[in-house]
């Protein structure tokens, strides 16, 4: 299939490219500032393409993430991670090197800790996912505002969310209700810290699969998708986009068949894959991953190193998939997918063209 050693991530490059087109027009016509989680990709040559495409600014997870990409000449990040004091001098190194990096907070004394720290800060407010942010209907919230908002030392960004239950819709009608719960939520807290006579500079919301399905984003300024750069088989499984506009899969090749079995083995294990299991709550069994081309097969289980592909009865693969045949695996989860490799193997009218860096670390 392809002259590379095994296993590697591929990335084919016009499906990438008509990805990033399509959300950048669609966050044009919504009226939002395009600010892209660079977790998917880590990578900057992808980083500068959603920049051609007019992102403004990126979103990082980590600060290995900030640092490679300050290094790489990006200017403007928001590191959407609650932050705690532990690490606000090393914040603080990052942006000496010439860069606004933006930091994220839900507790009332790392708001107060921060006086002083000149950092941008957005507060981070819970519009239903429940894993982190304020409560916006809590005294609470509005004390960690009100805290933010008097700018002792710090710029007060705004108000920040996430609505990573998108994940777990089954179609984009469902999507679409999440994103405009969280939209209202966001809105009517925006309004109230304003009539607190807070500052509230931006309204900042994302996830892909509610950014895909939105039908209208009046009071936000800005969104923060990230997978729909790659997409990945969840996307696919719950509506979010077709199975055409995936641009990544692992290349694995077939290590063991044996005769008669209903399964083999490739060399795409957990540290190829990762251990997500797939949308089950859209009612399908778990599996670590779809065989492109070949919807008879799951990848049913995985070790460390090794991918057991099973069909559902020997006939189906009897005579197939032999030793050293490669095979494409379309991943349940790009982005914890791509963190387990050094670099894309970036393909063009069905030929290897390049090789990008991938900037992963701790």
């Amino acid at each position: 299939m392809f002259d590379v050693e095994t296993p590697a991530l591929l990335l084919y490059r016009d499906v990438m490219e008509r990805n990033l087109k399509h959300m950048a027009d669609r966050a044009r016509r919504l009226g939002v500032s395009l600010r892209p989680h660079i977790k998917t990709h880590k990578c900057l040559e992808l980083g500068r393409r959603q920049v051609a495409y007019g992102a403004h600014g990126i979103t990082v997870s980590t600060l290995f993430e900030a640092e490679a990409f300050v290094r790489g000449g990006f200017t403007d990040l928001t590191w959407a991670f609650p932050l705690d004091p532990s690490h606000v001098a090393h914040v603080q190194r990052i942006g000496q090197a010439g860069a606004t990096v933006r930091v994220i907070l839900d507790d009332l004394d790392t708001a107060k800790a921060l006086a002083g720290s000149g950092l941008h800060v957005w507060l981070k407010v819970d519009c239903g996912y429940h894993r982190a942010g304020v409560d916006p209907s809590s005294r609470y919230g509005l004390e960690v505002a009100r805290e933010l908002g008097a700018e002792r030392g710090l710029m007060f960004d705004g108000i920040l969310s996430h609505s990573g239950h998108a994940y777990r819709t089954r179609n984009t009608d469902e999507a679409a209700q999440i994103a405009e719960q969280e939209r209202q939520v966001m809105v009517w807290f925006a309004e109230l810290l304003r009539k607190d006579a807070l500052p509230v500079r931006g309204v900042s919301v994302g996830s892909t699969p509610a950014m895909a399905a939105v039908k209208s984003l009046t009071g936000v300024t800005e969104a923060r998708p990230g997978n729909y750069i790659f997409y990945d088989r969840t996307m696919v499984l719950i509506g979010c986009c077709e199975p055409q506009d995936v641009a990544v899969s692992v290349l694995a090749t077939v290590v063991s068949h044996q005769p008669g079995a209903s399964h083999f083995v490739v060399d795409a294990g957990a540290l190829s894959l990762s251990k997500d299991l797939g949308p089950t709550h859209v009612g399908l069994e778990p599996a670590f991953g779809a065989v492109k081309d070949h919807p008879e097969l799951t990848v049913a289980s995985v070790s460390q190193e090794h991918g057991l592909i099973r069909a559902a009865a020997s006939a189906a693969i009897e005579g197939k998939f032999k030793v050293g045949q490669q095979i494409e695996i379309i991943p349940n989860h790009s982005c914890l997918t791509e963190a387990h490799f050094d670099e894309y193997v970036v393909i063009e009218g069905g030929r290897v063209m390049d090789r990008w860096h991938i900037e992963r670390g701790r």
